[in-house]
């Protein structure tokens, strides 16, 4: 099912009434989203949810096509967190207008599968802007998220799992999302998971293939991803996926990944937040507190980030 134009500004009204305030934005500093989401730590999972996404074989397609992943990885990288920080960080118009960009870029993503893949036969139409893809690429952000903070920092508690789906149901709309498009608690939320990792909606194409390849290989952005940041991505797949993109986790991955994260873990929670919390979110501090830009530091993060000095 295609997401109308009618619809997405209805999902954004939902936002609008339901957000924490003009400054504070969508979510706010309360928030668990805020307190989650501001971790660099989050980062660890970035592979992860990229070949989960890619997994989908509209978005392995829509990514061939029409992104330059190739041509611009790293401004490609840039744009995609400019875009999710700036509606989880930014203030109420920044979020929104975060929202049209990406529902207008969306919009002019269609095309045909070039091959068959999973349930999806090859001549098959497909569009960005699918309901089925959209509620795929936000479960991958959410689980992953709640999955590599845990896997550094003290495990959130159910209850704190049950709230940080209450406001992802809150990001969802800006991705065009209405409530009754997602499960309704937590418990339904891994169930979905779970049954998309076994079920044919997910296949790995050749497209899906040769973008992991040229990206982990370092062949797209000239940067050969660590052996230990590749060993972590695999095991956190679903093993059938694992499989099909032709990835082996043995004992020398094991290893590997193993000795990586024992020192993460020692070290990273002993580091201060101005470190550890990702630019955009001390830019939304420095916003609460009247501060009119974040300072040099917080501004030379964001390029790091966001390839920006600050959000849109």
């Amino acid at each position: 099912m295609l997401l109308s134009e009618d619809d997405f500004e209805s999902s954004l009204d939902t936002v609008r009434e339901a957000a924490a305030g003009a400054m504070e934005g969508v979510f706010g500093p309360a928030s668990l989203t805020w307190r989650i989401d501001r971790e660099a730590a989050v980062f660890l999972g970035a592979g992860r949810a990229l070949l989960l996404q890619l997994a989908h074989p509209w978005v392995a397609a829509a990514i061939a096509e029409h992104s330059r992943t190739f041509s611009d990885p790293i401004g490609r990288f840039h744009r995609t967190f400019n875009t999710t920080f700036t509606m989880v960080f930014g203030t109420l118009d920044q979020a929104l207008a975060a929202a049209r960009r990406l529902h207008r870029r969306h919009a002019a993503v269609k095309g045909i599968l070039p091959w068959a893949a999973g349930r999806f036969a090859a001549g098959a139409a497909y569009s960005a802007n699918d309901v089925a893809a959209l509620r795929w690429v936000h479960a991958t952000l959410v689980e992953t998220a709640l999955l590599t903070h845990d896997l550094v920092l003290p495990a959130l508690t159910n209850s704190e799992r049950e709230l940080y789906w209450v406001e992802a149901q809150l990001l969802a709309p800006l991705f065009g999302l209405r409530q009754s498009d997602l499960p309704s608690d937590w418990t339904s939320f891994t169930v979905y998971n779970e049954a998309m990792s076994r079920c044919d909606s997910l296949a790995v194409s050749p497209a899906a293939r040769e973008i992991a390849e040229q990206i982990f290989s370092g062949r797209a952005t000239g940067l050969r991803v660590p052996k230990w940041y590749l060993a972590l991505t695999i095991h956190l797949l679903p093993e059938r996926l694992r499989g099909e993109f032709g990835f082996v986790f043995g004992e020398r991955e094991q290893r590997s990944m193993n000795l990586a994260l024992a020192l993460i873990r020692r070290l990273y929670p002993r580091l201060p937040m101005r470190i550890r919390a990702v630019g955009p979110y001390q830019e939304a501090l420095a916003r609460l507190q009247g501060e009119r830009q974040p300072d040099l530091a917080v501004r030379w993060l964001n390029r790091l980030w966001i390839g920006r000095p600050m959000m849109e």
